[in-house]
């Protein structure tokens, strides 16, 4: 995935979840697809989703959980599916900084 957005909105008030463990912004791209950039504190947190996302992971250590399958070590950068009205459990030991492409 490409290093940088280009020609985007970005919302100024940052999405704070799970008493401030995960802190996002949401960015809109010129073709309207919406993302958001954010991180995730050490703490071990559960994602309800709705839409299908993919979790772009930048860096960061722990593990995750997908729909309850096998738990994945997370050293640095990976991506993970989220599928329509799934779960994920992330386990962080270290910040996450992630991009969530959603749909």
């Amino acid at each position: 995935m490409s290093e940088a957005f280009h020609n985007v909105s970005v919302g100024k008030t940052a999405n704070v979840y799970f008493d401030g463990k995960c802190v996002s912004h949401t960015v809109t791209l010129a073709d309207g697809t919406r993302k958001s950039v954010g991180v995730i504190l050490p703490s071990t947190l559960t994602f309800n989703v709705g839409v299908p996302e993919i979790m772009e992971l930048l860096a960061g250590k722990g593990r995750v959980q997908v729909n309850g399958g096998d738990w994945q070590s997370i050293d640095g950068a990976m991506t993970f599916s989220v599928p329509e009205n799934g779960n994920f459990v992330i386990e962080v030991t270290e910040t996450v900084h992630y991009v969530c492409h959603f749909g």
